[in-house]
């Protein structure tokens, strides 16, 4: 599973880019009206905008540069929230602290994905991971710490349930992580306003729902809000539901969010890291029309690599011409 590098946002007051332009000619108008429909409608949701993303900058950059409609297009990245992945640090305080602070001013919600199992990704793209059991129950400690009171949804460990349905983590570290994840749930449940949702893979990994069941409950899905479906990959909105609604009721009816950060254009067959031709999925929002199917969110952040696949830098490092792509290719403009 790809992952985005750390690093802590500088959290500043920044003017939207898309519609400070000053050309008069239609198209440009145009553009900057429908910058300002998308700025509204991420001012209305529930969810926090990072306003130093690394889309962000690259807007303001590319603004400065006289590239004018890319930055405009960069926009449909920057004005949406997405999930921050303090995965790695030795201490998540500094990262999860900032961006709660910053969002309870606004009385919104900020999205995190926890990602630091140990022998994560088996020796893939992102391996690494904490040391052992012992320094993970401090790393998740730290996170929840740091969470506070303050409004958050938290995506927890993408991939972990599904390596151990597909062999790919060793059987000697199953019952272990099952464990962990388990006191990880219990954990971030004990902040008052944290939603959790354990993270279940994608309808092209684990193709049998039914697979995944037993592993789930032994990961303490039952004092979970949910699970999570699609992270860093592009299923279709309709695939990964009708997914999700097979595996809730195999769950006692546990409710669900999905990654539709790049699923646009849907999957490439064959091709999962950097496929090129993606598109921008659907903005994220809690208004989906299914009862158990809470939020469609961007929790892989666009434009961040899956790793050195298909000219890409590694995993989590920021890749302005992907994003560029993403968002050129998006049909919700």
């Amino acid at each position: 599973m790809p992952r985005p590098i750390p690093t802590l946002a500088v959290l500043t007051v920044l003017g939207l880019a898309a519609g400070c332009s000053s050309a008069s000619d239609a198209d440009e108008t145009s553009a900057a009206g429908a910058a300002s429909t998308k700025a509204a409608a991420a001012a209305s949701s529930p969810f926090w905008v990072d306003p130093a993303s690394p889309a962000a900058r690259q807007s303001r950059l590319w603004q400065r540069q006289g590239r004018d409609r890319d930055a405009r297009l960069l926009r449909r990245i920057a004005d949406q929230p997405a999930a921050l992945w303090p995965a790695g640090e030795i201490d998540p305080t500094p990262l999860v602290r900032t961006a709660t602070t910053a969002a309870s001013r606004e009385d919104r919600t900020a999205l995190f994905v926890a990602y630091d199992i140990p022998h994560r990704d088996c020796g893939q793209h992102s391996a690494g991971g904490a040391a052992d059991a012992d320094a993970y129950r401090q790393w998740i400690g730290r996170f929840a710490d740091a969470v506070g009171d303050a409004k958050a949804l938290v995506v927890l460990e993408p991939d972990a349930v599904a390596h151990i349905v597909d062999g790919c983590t060793p059987g000697e570290y199953h019952a272990e992580r099952e464990q962990l994840l388990r006191e990880a749930i219990v954990r971030l449940k004990r902040q008052p306003n944290t939603t959790v949702y354990l993270d279940a893979g994608n309808p092209a990994w684990i193709r049998e729902p039914e697979k995944l069941v037993g592993p789930l409950k032994r990961a303490g899905v039952a004092d979970a809000d949910g699970f999570a479906l699609n992270v860093s990959n592009f299923q279709t909105d309709e695939t990964a539901t009708a997914y999700g609604l097979e595996l809730s009721q195999g769950l006692g009816g546990k409710h669900f969010v999905v990654d539709t950060s790049r699923n646009g254009n849907g999957p490439l067959p064959g091709t999962w890291c950097n496929p090129p031709g993606r598109a921008l999925g659907k903005r994220p929002t809690t208004d989906t029309g299914e009862r158990a199917l809470d939020a469609y969110l961007w929790v892989k952040r666009p434009g961040e690599s899956d790793g050195t696949c298909e000219g890409g830098p590694d995993a989590g490092r920021w890749w302005p011409e992907y994003a560029l792509e993403l968002a050129r290719n998006a049909k919700e403009a």
